[in-house]
């Protein structure tokens, strides 16, 4: 099927389409936006929303800590199928969906260090958000989850 065949275009030729297209993804890549264009507005808004509240680290200095045996626990809060793929080591898996319910079984110390990861920083700042509101104290979002870890060629595993 040709380009100018798909109906959300409306009437675009190829020769339109593809370069405003290719404009497109090169801005949402020179920006680092890790696949954010494929979220929802509403997602993105209370994510950035969570976002005002949390604080946030980056894969690099996670990486960093975890050669320096630095305590803290990290935290998987992908779907279940996302944590049996594979996963960061040492990772425990409590997902967003449940996370609320479970953390304070898995973990009961308020002020643990904890840092949550997902797929690339939204949903670990989403359950980073609601930890805070049940009283947690030092609760961290890696931004850029598990695909900047990957990214970068980081260790991981499937224990």
């Amino acid at each position: 099927m040709l380009l100018e065949d798909k109906a959300p275009l409306r009437g675009w030729t190829a020769a339109a389409a593809v370069p405003t297209c290719v404009a497109y993804l090169a801005t949402m890549v020179s920006k680092g936006d890790r696949m954010a264009h494929q979220h929802p507005p509403r997602f993105l808004k209370i994510v950035d929303d969570a976002k005002t509240r949390v604080r946030e680290t980056n894969v690099e200095e996670v990486k960093k800590r975890m050669d320096r045996g630095d305590k803290f626990i990290l935290v998987d809060v992908r779907e279940e199928s996302e944590f049996a793929k594979d996963h960061l080591p040492g990772a425990i898996h409590l997902g967003k969906g449940i996370i609320e319910r479970d953390i304070e079984a898995r973990v009961p110390d308020l002020n643990a260090e904890m840092i949550l990861y997902c797929g690339g920083g939204y949903r670990s700042a989403l359950a980073a958000d609601n930890l805070q509101k049940m009283g947690y104290t030092n609760v961290i979002s890696m931004d850029g989850g598990i695909r900047g870890w990957r990214e970068s060629k980081y260790p991981l595993t499937k224990d």
